[in-house]
C-alpha cells in the first residue's frame, strides 16, 4: 500500500481547529492530519523551510485553507502554491467563514480547486468536513507520479 499524504489544516481559529479534527476523526481517514496557524507557517510547511526544513519532502493529499489568517492571509498563501511548479497541483480547499464574492472569484483567479463557505451550524459544519476529508484524502485521483511539473520550453537543438 502507497504512503497515505497528509491533509494540511492552515487554520487559526480554535473552535473551528477543534470541530474540523473532531470531523476528520470520525471520517475515519488513516491520513495524518497537520496543523499550523497562520499563512507563514502552512508556506514553511510546504516548501519545507524554517521549523519544517527538516521535514520529509512530499506534498499533502490537499490544503485545507482558511482565507483570514495571520501574518499571511490564504490568498497569498495560495497564489504562492498555484504559482511553484513543486505545488501547484496540489488540490487546495478553501475553507472559509468568507461570503465575499470578491473572494471567491480571486480564489478562483489564483487557481482554488473547491471554495466551501463554513456552514454555521454544527451539525452541517461537521458533515460539511468529513465530506471534503473523505471526498479529497480518499476518491479524489490525484495526477500520476510520472506528471512533472513544466519548467518552460526545452531549448532547441541545432
Amino acid at each position: 500500500m502507497a504512503d497515505l499524504k497528509p491533509i494540511l489544516l492552515v487554520e487559526d481559529s480554535p473552535k473551528d481547529l477543534e470541530l474540523t479534527l473532531a470531523a476528520l476523526a470520525k471520517s475515519q481517514l488513516a491520513n495524518e492530519v497537520v496543523v499550523v496557524r497562520d499563512g507563514a507557517e502552512a508556506l514553511d510547511y510546504m516548501f519545507c523551510r524554517a521549523g519544517y526544513a527538516a521535514r520529509r519532502g512530499g506534498t499533502p493529499a490537499v490544503v485545507l485553507l482558511d482565507i483570514k489568517l495571520p501574518k499571511v492571509d490564504g490568498l497569498e498563501v495560495l497564489a504562492a502554491l498555484k504559482g511553484s511548479p513543486e505545488t501547484r497541483q496540489v488540490p487546495v480547499v478553501m475553507l472559509t467563514s468568507s461570503r465575499e464574492e470578491t473572494d471567491l472569484m480571486r480564489s478562483y483567479e489564483l487557481g482554488v480547486n473547491a471554495f466551501v463557505v463554513k456552514p454555521v451550524g454544527f451539525r452541517e459544519f461537521f458533515e460539511a468536513i468529513q465530506d471534503l476529508g473523505v471526498f479529497w484524502a480518499v476518491l479524489n485521483e490525484p495526477p500520476p507520479r510520472s506528471v512533472r511539473p513544466q519548467r518552460g520550453p526545452k531549448p532547441e537543438s541545432g
